[in-house]
């Protein structure tokens, strides 16, 4: 059914929704009416919006063939559930465009999204080295309101840290190294000279105070060491 069918069919409908609300008297019916009409007539709006752009296409041939640039997709967030990775594209009026213009493929490693002519560009994410396999044939993209819902199947059931093995990679590597048998005091001095290191003046200046102060201590005979920090 091309697009001219589709408006004609939703304009009958909305034309007898008209009908069946001014017939109807009981308040509960005729809300139910309401929310189906007002549901029609967003459908309505966005299948004449796709048909004017089709009419631009067809009035400008050339239009078609003009090079679009490719901007990628950084507005997105990600969470899961036992059984899938989902990622949260957002993308505004994706939902208006023909949903043919949204793509997404998947392999066990990765999967890619290209979402076409959305505000004259391109939007793409290609994301490789997941960090878990995935099962590319249950894998599948959803269209929602200025959303692409990204639905990554897991082949277990396993809880993912992060996306990529790249990301866990970066992050073990920011993880402080920890030895059973090393000297508790060492770790600590270690960790105050990348504190110290990495600090501006006003935290240099504390630490060079507190490492004063342990050092009298000492002197003094006391106990203090610069676990007192």
């Amino acid at each position: 059914m091309d697009l001219t069918e589709q408006i004609n069919q939703l304009e009958a409908d909305l034309q007898e929704l008209g009908s069946l609300l001014e017939k109807a008297e009981r308040k509960r019916v005729q809300e139910l009416l309401q929310q189906e009409k007002k549901k029609v007539e967003k459908e309505l709006a966005v299948k004449r919006q796709q048909k004017e752009q089709q009419a631009r296409r067809e009035a400008d041939p050339s239009a078609a063939s003009k090079a679009t640039y490719t901007v990628k997709i950084t507005n997105y967030a990600w969470d899961q559930s036992e059984k899938f990775v989902k990622i949260y594209l957002t993308l505004k009026d994706v939902h208006k465009i023909p949903a043919e213009n949204v793509e997404a493929n998947f392999t066990e490693g990765s999967y890619s999204v290209l979402v076409k002519e959305l505000d004259g560009k391109n939007h793409q994410m290609t994301v490789l080295n997941l960090l878990y396999p995935i099962d590319e044939k249950d894998s599948y993209k959803k269209i929602k309101t200025d959303m692409v819902l990204v639905m990554c199947k897991k082949q277990t059931t396993k809880k993912w840290d992060c996306l990529t093995k790249v990301e866990k990679l970066s992050k073990e590597k920011d993880k402080p190294s920890v030895d059973d048998n090393a000297d508790p005091s060492e770790g600590l001095m270690s960790m105050l000279k990348k504190i110290y290191s990495e600090g501006d003046d006003d935290m240099k200046r504390t630490i060079n105070k507190a490492w004063s102060e342990s050092q009298e201590k000492k002197i003094q005979g006391g106990v203090g060491d610069m676990m007192d920090l």
